[in-house]
């Protein structure tokens, strides 16, 4: 079989009410395209029926395949998939198509020159529909601040759930990540600028959730991740 030119990998916990839409919508911008590619659907544990509508999907959904990850974690789940992803470049995308698939055919040409490209809901050319609560506009804000200041200066949007990787750079990082719940994203960009690989920021429609999981303690366990991450940093832990 030949090597898929991309993989998508879509991290899940008990999402099997928008997980549907999610792969219908993937698979109708990606069922008309030259490249052969790859949909993986990593369950972390569900507690509802995420896994089995996934099993059913991948029945007649062309090339979703569904594993599971037992360590509990976004992070956990998407290093899982990137690491038994077979793509030339691996995307991790979020279950409730925040961000949609459409905007990888933006990324896709950046791969000559760059070797992640990521999506940012901060950059020039960005939009939210509908805007966030104001109070989760606040602690992102502030998180971004606070990751600008200690670790990713001049990265002003780290937590938009919508991220490629080639293959080489993708089984270099996700095999060395430690924080596994939500700041995996700041720890694998900062393995990136601590190894020297060029990132690229483009511009994403972001449509906000009003179901979204994320919860308050989230952001305070969030925090002293990112401290976490500084101090490894500090000790030279990511470089090579």
């Amino acid at each position: 079989m030949k090597q898929p030119y991309l993989s998508v990998i879509i991290p899940c916990y008990n999402e099997a009410k928008r997980l549907p839409d999610t792969l219908l919508d993937i698979d109708k911008h990606l069922s008309h395209v030259s490249f052969p590619y790859e949909i993986i659907v990593v369950d972390n544990n569900s507690k509802d029926a995420t896994r089995e509508i996934a099993k059913r999907f991948a029945q007649f959904v062309k090339n979703v395949r569904v594993i599971e990850c037992r360590t509990q974690g976004k992070g956990a789940a998407v290093q899982k998939g990137m690491l038994e992803a077979t793509g030339k470049i691996r995307l991790f995308t979020d279950a409730d198509n925040s961000t949609s698939i459409e905007h990888f055919f933006l990324m896709e040409q950046h791969f000559s020159d760059f070797d992640i490209v990521i999506g940012s809901r901060d950059v020039e050319g960005a939009k939210m529909v509908p805007p966030q609560p104001w109070y989760k506009r606040l602690l992102g804000d502030t998180g971004n601040l606070v990751i600008q200041v200690l670790l990713l200066r001049g990265v002003p949007d780290t937590q938009c759930g919508f991220k490629a990787f080639t293959e080489k750079v993708a089984l270099e990082i996700f095999s060395k990540i430690t924080c596994l719940k939500w700041s995996f994203d700041v720890e694998a960009l900062v393995i990136a600028k601590e190894r020297g690989f060029r990132v690229k920021e483009i511009p994403v429609t972001w449509v906000n959730d009003i179901r979204s999981l994320v919860r308050p303690l989230d952001y305070i366990k969030f925090f002293l991740e990112v401290f976490k991450i500084k101090i490894k940093q500090i000790r030279g832990l990511y470089k090579v």
